[in-house]
């Protein structure tokens, strides 16, 4: 598996939350090899089921990606645009995108009034969405003939490697977890393991976790495993809001079960996998928190991929973290057994 090339792929496929589809079909195909069966729901997650006859178990990281949507086209062919999931309009001046018109991409530029052109008070202040567009470089009656309200917009960025194995691109939140995922359904064919696996990617998770909510109630798992990103350490960043880039990070919390995150800490000892720590003393902000409260509960440990510049077109991660990510979770995964909660509720 040249798991390079699947996130380098994946991360340039469309699949903005609600319409993760063609993402959703890509790694469909990328999981069949390793798993007995793969179906995809009516919400677009894809479930990909290792069976078993241990405890069931739910993995899951989200498919859906950050992106813009068409509101509206000036008289002068401009393209106004909204958010979809958390965009920050200050990474948004100069950024190159594609428009997904009726008759596929568009290349097209995010452009703003120059500060030559702007007022005092203009100047002191960050832009604003509003004030921002989208120039495709054609007539306005040439972007009406091809672009919608309600059309997607995507960055126009494909995955760079940098030095010392990191990587660098847009949609790495979340599909590196999901490259995790996939690693270790690889691993997992060459391991014993009872675990009822399912590896889910999600759906839906930068507007709400919809899909990890739904995937849940239909599998039922006695316990699960969430996998997403964390904000890693770069100059000028909070020490207790980031973590170092050089190792999965394992969340603390009131929405984290302690025994099960304690048999997960205890795992990558004993394999030797180095994890960081990371506390939230609320809600998590991934699918944990939806899928923690499905049906009558659901004991649940989160893992978590360090990235620089979340929710940017050049999101940066270490490859040999998501290599020692999926090695412990293949770990963790192929220990359960019937046994796996004696100890839990005592």
């Amino acid at each position: 598996m040249d798991i390079k090339k699947i996130l380098s792929e994946s991360t340039s496929i469309l699949g903005v939350s609600g319409q993760e589809e063609c993402v959703g079909a890509y790694f469909a195909e990328q999981f069949r090899p390793y798993v007995d069966e793969v179906t995809v729901d009516s919400l677009f997650n894809v479930i990909a089921h290792r069976k078993g006859t241990g405890p069931k178990v739910m993995l899951c990281a989200h498919l859906d990606e950050i992106a813009l949507m068409v509101t509206h086209i000036e008289d002068d062919g401009s393209v106004r645009f909204s958010g979809v999931g958390g965009v920050d309009p200050r990474i948004l001046p100069g950024s190159r995108v594609w428009v997904h018109g009726r008759n596929g991409k568009l290349f097209g530029t995010i452009g703003a009034l120059p500060p030559h052109l702007m007022s005092a008070e203009d100047r002191a202040n960050n832009y604003k969405m509003e004030n921002l567009h989208i120039d495709l470089g054609m007539s306005a009656e040439s972007v009406k003939a091809q672009v919608r309200v309600g059309d997607l917009v995507t960055f126009n960025t494909t995955l760079t490697e940098l030095a010392n194995g990191q990587v660098s691109g847009k949609s790495i939140d979340d599909r590196g977890c999901i490259a995790i995922m996939l690693r270790a359904a690889e691993r997992l064919t060459r391991m014993q393991c009872d675990a009822d696996v399912y590896f889910v990617c999600t759906t839906q998770e930068e507007v709400g976790s919809q899909g990890a909510r739904t995937a849940a109630f239909r599998i039922a798992p006695d316990l699960a495993v969430v996998l997403d990103v964390d904000h890693a350490s770069t100059p000028g960043s909070p020490a207790d809001a980031t973590v170092p880039l050089d190792a999965p990070c394992i969340t603390h919390g009131p929405y984290i079960q302690p025994k099960l995150c304690k048999r997960l800490l205890d795992c990558a000892k004993a394999h030797h996998v180095k994890v960081n720590s990371f506390v939230s003393n609320r809600a998590t902000a991934t699918d944990v928190d939806d899928v923690n409260v499905t049906r009558g509960g659901v004991p649940c440990v989160l893992i978590s991929l360090p990235l620089k510049y979340m929710h940017t077109s050049v999101e940066t991660i270490s490859m040999d973290t998501l290599e020692e990510a999926a090695r412990l979770v293949a770990h963790f995964v192929s220990e359960l057994d019937a046994s796996w909660e004696d100890e839990m509720w005592i």
